[in-house]
């Protein structure tokens, strides 16, 4: 158990270049510091975290971008350390490049450009040979064709929707999709109930899920058998969730037709119909810059009312911030501990206007508003009464 200190000057520590924008959000009693020892708060891109060790001001880190894993999440899970990410902020940028890949794929022409290319010194004949070569890259057109979108997320939805736009048929399949999103995705939109049946009715298939146990290698020989000889698959999302032994067998074997991935390497590289893009899903100046601000605004409401919005380890918690004395406390997610932690305010004569309390796994938030009528600074006290109570991982009175 420990209790985080709230300075009125709160410092924020950057760990990659993070866009203007993002840091002019953090104005007034903040201060940008990068070689702060123990800030209030980390902003971070794709820095290796899980060797840092984090100060007792710590109380925040933001990663600008959707994937965690360069950060100890566990650890910060058990200091009490919220971990932000920026779902949805760099929708935009990664939907263009899938759409793009799949029109630029169907019509041969990063093969076609490479071979362009080769015709250089050529001088007076490279029309004629443009004109005699340009047959072996005869295309198709995506209208008409069928894509399946695996994850209806912020991303897969809008690949979705526009790949409608396009003349696309589109068949989705997410069990966990959020009514959120339900609410975006167009009505068009076809639902698979299984994962089986959006494989077999595909010429294009593009996935849009996290890296987890569940979804490691879920492209392999077993999910190419249901597939549609010849199908192009996109993995925009991260490179583990294709088994790529059986993708290079299933290459060789024109079962998978042309393999689009935003995750080379030397295995990749070296089989055919592979297009290696250089991770650029999400390289957009826009993007960097939305995920930015987000990362920051994020930050700083929790630094400045305690309320949570995308975090992955705690769960969101939002009470409107009226300028009353607020508790917030991370803890155990054990029996009783709201009834302990409203006992030790009511033992100190102090009255709850609003409270709430949300749990995530093994740890909970709660976050307590005290009556305007508070004579003196009930700080000490409070944070003395609070952290008595066992089972309670951090304190902070707003």
């Amino acid at each position: 158990m420990s209790t985080i200190v709230l300075d009125e000057a709160k410092t924020i520590k950057t760990l990659n270049n993070i866009s203007e924008k993002g840091l002019h959000v953090f104005k007034d009693i903040y201060t940008l510091d990068d070689n702060h020892e123990n800030p209030d708060a980390i902003v971070v891109r794709s820095f290796n975290m899980h060797s840092m060790e984090f100060g007792n001001h710590l109380k925040a880190i933001a990663r600008a971008g959707a994937g965690v894993n360069n950060i100890p999440v566990e650890q910060c899970t058990e200091q009490g350390i919220v971990v932000f990410n920026t779902p949805g902020a760099n929708a935009n940028a990664v939907k263009e490049l899938v759409l793009t890949s799949v029109m630029a794929s169907s019509r041969n022409l990063f093969d076609g450009v490479a071979w362009a290319k080769t015709l250089e010194g050529e001088g007076e004949q490279v029309s004629k040979l443009v004109e005699a070569g340009k047959k072996q890259f005869v295309g198709k057109e995506i209208s008409g064709k069928t894509l399946g979108v695996i994850g209806l997320g912020a991303i897969g939805a809008l690949v979705a929707n526009d790949a409608l736009r396009l003349g696309m048929d589109v068949i989705g399949y997410d069990p966990f999709i959020s009514v959120d999103t339900a609410w975006n995705l167009s009505r068009n939109v076809q639902r698979a109930n299984t994962i089986e049946q959006l494989f077999a009715n595909c010429d294009y298939i593009t996935v849009h899920v996290p890296l987890t146990d569940d979804t490691i290698g879920m492209f392999n020989e077993e999910t190419f058998s249901f597939m549609k000889p010849g199908v192009q698959i996109l993995n925009f999302s991260r490179g583990g969730l294709v088994n790529e032994d059986d993708m290079a067998t299933a290459l060789e074997s024109g079962k998978i037709g042309r393999y689009i991935t935003d995750f080379p390497n030397d295995k990749v590289l070296k089989m055919e119909n592979v297009v290696p893009v250089p991770h650029l899903g999400a390289s957009t100046k826009e993007s960097e810059e939305n995920c930015a601000i987000m990362a920051a605004r994020q930050v700083k409401d929790f630094l400045e009312t305690g309320n949570i919005k995308n975090s992955v380890n705690f769960p969101n918690t939002s009470l409107p911030y009226t300028g009353r004395r607020r508790v917030a406390a991370f803890h155990k997610n054990v029996p009783n501990m709201v009834g302990q932690i409203s006992s030790a305010i009511s033992n100190l004569n102090l009255n709850i206007a609003d409270m709430v309390n949300r749990s995530r796994g093994d740890y909970a938030y709660t976050m307590v508003d005290i009556e305007n009528n508070v004579n003196g600074d009930i700080t000490p006290s409070l944070e003395e009464k609070i952290n008595q109570i066992e089972g309670i991982v951090t304190t902070r009175i707003i």
